[in-house]
């Protein structure tokens, strides 16, 4: 059962390279039963057709079900918005959302965000984290940043955000793909201050 006392979690994809990352995250949501708020980018579509076996729908209502029957989900415990959606409660800082994941992060979703374009819902929704003082996370995926990648890093770290780029340890000598996706995961879950068991905490 979906624990009502957890105030939902914004995901949103866009279409940088790792959407394994998200895809990882978004398991791990599912299980320890945050309400989760999903919106996937038309250009994480793409990535996420080249990059995984999966045959995610665009439409919204059918991605919902889609993930909510892929990942075992509670009923509507997936809400899965648009990115013209203009009515969703994540366009408004009276929504119950405590945090914002943006997993993998674009330099392009990176600049929109930190200039405050709000052209779409995406960047509307992390306006409202920023402006509300919730907390909003950027996994960032590019290499190498450039003064304009580095400078909107700084300045959305500046008014708030985390910056957290995709960049996992090697400490753990991980066996796997899987193992090294964990890592990133485990951190983010973290910063969420939600339990996993899905990596180990350093010294215990």
């Amino acid at each position: 059962m979906i624990n009502q006392n957890s105030r939902p979690v914004i995901l949103a994809l866009t279409g940088a390279s790792g959407v394994d990352y998200a895809l990882r995250l978004l398991q791990c949501l599912v299980a320890a039963k945050v309400p989760i708020y999903l919106m996937v980018s038309k250009a994480a579509q793409i990535v996420l057709s080249m990059e995984t076996d999966l045959s995610v729908p665009a439409k919204s209502s059918e991605m919902e079900k889609y993930f909510t029957e892929l990942y075992k989900a509670e009923k509507d415990q997936i809400k899965v918005y648009g990115q013209q959606q203009w009515t969703a409660p994540i366009a408004s800082g009276s929504h119950r959302a405590r945090s914002m994941v943006v997993c993998p992060c674009t330099t392009g979703s990176l600049a929109s965000i930190a200039n405050g374009n709000s052209d779409n819902l995406l960047e509307r929704a992390a306006d409202v984290m920023l402006k509300e003082k919730r907390q909003l996370i950027m996994v960032v995926r590019e290499t190498p940043f450039s003064n304009i990648h580095l400078e909107n890093m700084l300045r959305l770290s500046q008014a708030g955000a985390t910056i957290m780029p995709a960049n996992p340890g090697f400490y753990n000598n991980p066996k796997s793909i899987t193992e090294i996706i964990d890592f990133m995961v485990a951190r983010i879950l973290d910063h969420l201050d939600i339990d996993h068991d899905i990596m180990p905490i350093w010294g215990e």
